[in-house]
């Protein structure tokens, strides 16, 4: 089974082609260039350049994976997949036409998959290929950009909604935190390689662990970092940019630090009380944010204290990618569950059981 997919929610263009559980392409365009100056995703500019780059991105899939450029041929692909959503309406659209476009070249079905359940799918590559066992029941920990959300799973399309952010998501809060302390973009990596100058966690910011439920809120832990900027009083070394005071260096690392951790703990707090709640067998991580060293790292140490199974995605496939996206179709076409056949996008399409 041959499955060619897209994947174009917010600031990736990415194509690829996955034959029976391998990754055979895997391209990706990141638009972070475009973004930098902006220090965020602006959507018209990430709907353009999906537009633009949509195309060369599927040339080099097809061509990576050794299907001929141009001599489209039916019966050469089996499916066409395509995350409907969450993300920019704009950039949905992009990836929709562009793969109703590819189906109807190929002969091939058309569906469209949710862009946060590739994310939570991805564990499952090992090596450019699907490896892993998912090990059912599990807890799945989303942790991107836009969303964090806690999930139980008892299979392939069987989801329960446990948590997720009530306001900013953990990486929207790296992003902002970046932007307070004038750092580049995107904020994820640059928070975490100035805290990796320092494991001094020397400013108490709080945890945000909300009583009595899964769910997130990261919204005031950006708030404190904010305050405490604003109460700072040295002036000496680099200006923020929005707050408008200056900082030493070192200070800004020591304030990284700090707020890295309280994240990652709170991060670790609730997804391993999901899992001795309910007595699962295995965590798994995904999405950006799983991406993170320090968060892998505690995850890690909190794994072997409790004698907890936790996995994440490889790093390469926690960031946006169609790999992921090719692998939702592929899940759903080997259970025999119903798709969505050219169905519209969804900016706020939210994870759900398979019919």
């Amino acid at each position: 089974m041959r499955i060619l997919a897209f994947e174009t929610t917010c600031d990736e263009t990415s194509a690829g082609v996955l034959e029976n559980g391998k990754i055979l392409s895997n391209v990706v365009f990141s638009q972070i260039k475009i973004h930098r100056r902006y220090k965020g995703v602006v959507p018209e500019l990430a709907s353009r350049a999906h537009a633009e780059k949509i195309a060369l991105v599927l040339k080099k899939a097809l061509s990576d994976a050794g299907i001929p450029v141009p001599l489209f041929r039916k019966k050469l692909i089996d499916a066409v997949v395509y995350a409907r959503g969450p993300g920019l309406p704009g950039a949905l659209l992009v990836g929709r036409t562009a793969a109703e476009t590819a189906a109807k070249i190929f002969g091939s079905k058309l569906i469209g998959v949710n862009h946060l359940e590739g994310h939570l799918l991805a564990y499952e590559f090992e090596g450019g290929r699907i490896k892993r066992n998912l090990d059912f029941p599990l807890i799945a920990l989303i942790v991107s950009g836009g969303h964090t959300e806690l999930w139980r799973v008892r299979g392939y399309g069987r989801y329960e909604a446990l948590g997720r952010t009530r306001d900013d998501a953990a990486g929207e809060a790296f992003d902002k935190v970046a932007k307070l302390l004038g750092l580049d973009y995107p904020g994820g990596p640059a928070v975490e390689k100035e805290a990796a100058k320092c494991r001094r966690y020397s400013v108490e910011f709080p945890r945000p662990c909300l009583k009595d439920t899964f769910d997130f809120s990261f919204s005031g832990l950006k708030t404190a970092v904010a305050y405490y900027l604003r109460d700072k009083s040295q002036v000496a070394g680099r200006r923020s940019q929005v707050t408008r005071y200056k900082i030493q260096d070192k200070e800004i690392s020591e304030i990284c630090a700090s707020f890295q951790e309280a994240v990652v703990d709170t991060l670790v707090f609730k997804a391993l009380a999901a899992v001795e709640k309910f007595r699962t067998r295995r965590l798994i991580i995904g999405g950006g944010v799983a991406a993170n060293s320090r968060l892998r790292e505690k995850f890690a140490q909190a794994a072997v204290s409790r004698a907890i199974p936790v996995g994440f995605a490889e790093k390469e496939y926690c960031t946006d990618n169609a790999a992921m996206i090719a692998l939702c179709g592929y899940r759903r076409l080997l259970t025999g569950k119903k798709f969505l056949n050219a169905v519209d996008v969804d900016s706020e399409l939210k994870i759900e059981n398979w019919k």
